[in-house]
């Protein structure tokens, strides 16, 4: 009986383990792997500030981003899958229990038949999914949603999503950003600036599927630079290639602006669609994300400049 139990717990641990570490694989694979990274000065430790401009509606309507699997078709009909066929069988587990059958070997007495193991399946995913959601219930409650402050307002106040008051302190803060980097640059323009955010967003992505930084090296900083190519380097010892097709990017625009320490900052939202996915060097077959189901994101770039001119470089990246 202690053998078993212990076969038991075991197996347990095996499941659970791969159910947070391979139920856990993102199919983003682009430029900064969909994940937050870089700096932004001495925001780096609060969240980018929303935009409450008049085409945040619609953009939400054709992506919404409430829900993270929305942005990963691909992932989240894998999630329902799996969780519908862990569910089938321990049905199908208990029904022949039942009838009189047991696992192969003779059951939990003698061993651990198939029945035993899909019944530990769904228990690790349950656990899994338990797990998961209590750490996107935290990092949506309302102490996160206050670092949607630009950081002068009190921490213990909630911003109000949508609301004209928070829209136009938002917008104020913008601006009066924006009218300080022109203080030192007359002809900063808000929309060449949008339009170069879009330029270096499809030369740094081409970088990235070529696996070779050189071309955009004047783009980045030199931490995203290091960052970046820590990446690329892994990809080239896995002899993979992060391909990224049909990318389309369908809105660009300036949510934060300010100065510190000799430095412009801007911090852009960028709205785009790509197929995202990665194929085996030797094989070309595809080890992950879809070469049909297009990934949806909203990004927040960060690019950095010495006050009054220069270039913009790159700085950091934030999911939404």
């Amino acid at each position: 009986m202690r053998k078993n139990a212990i076969k038991v717990l075991t197996l347990l641990a095996a499941v659970l383990f791969l159910s947070v570490t391979v139920l856990e694989l993102k199919a983003d694979a682009r430029a900064g792997g969909g994940r937050s990274m870089g700096s932004r000065g001495s925001r780096s430790y609060s969240r980018p500030a929303p935009t409450y401009q008049q085409s945040a509606p619609p953009r939400q309507q054709t992506a919404p981003t409430a829900n993270p699997a929305v942005q990963q078709p691909a992932g989240g009909g894998f999630m329902r899958s799996m969780a519908g066929g862990l569910v089938g069988g321990m049905l199908g587990g208990m029904l022949f229990r039942s009838l009189g059958f047991s696992g192969m070997g003779g059951g939990m007495g003698s061993g651990i038949g198939i029945f035993e193991i899909i019944l530990i399946a769904g228990i690790g995913y349950l656990i899994y999914r338990f797990i998961k959601k209590k750490r996107e219930e935290s990092s949506n409650g309302p102490f996160n949603q206050s670092q949607y402050n630009s950081g002068n307002a009190p921490s213990n106040v909630t911003p109000i999503f949508g609301s004209e008051q928070n829209s136009m302190q938002q917008t104020g803060d913008l601006e009066t950003g924006l009218s300080h980097i022109r203080q030192f640059d007359p002809a900063f323009d808000e929309g060449r600036f949008n339009d170069l955010v879009m330029d270096n967003f499809f030369k740094i992505q081409g970088a990235w599927m070529n696996r070779d930084l050189s071309s955009v090296s004047n783009l980045l900083t030199s931490d995203m630079s290091r960052t970046m190519q820590q990446d690329i380097d892994k990809l080239l010892r896995d002899k993979q290639i992060n391909r990224l097709e049909n990318i389309a990017v369908r809105s660009v625009e300036a949510t934060e602006a300010w100065q510190e320490s000799g430095q412009d900052y801007i911090t852009a939202l960028i709205y785009a669609n790509l197929l995202d996915y990665t194929t085996d060097d030797s094989s070309g077959a595809v080890v992950s994300g879809s070469k049909t189901d297009p990934v949806k994101f909203e990004e927040y770039w960060t690019f950095t400049r010495p006050v009054g001119g220069g270039s913009w470089k790159l700085s950091g990246i934030d999911q939404k």
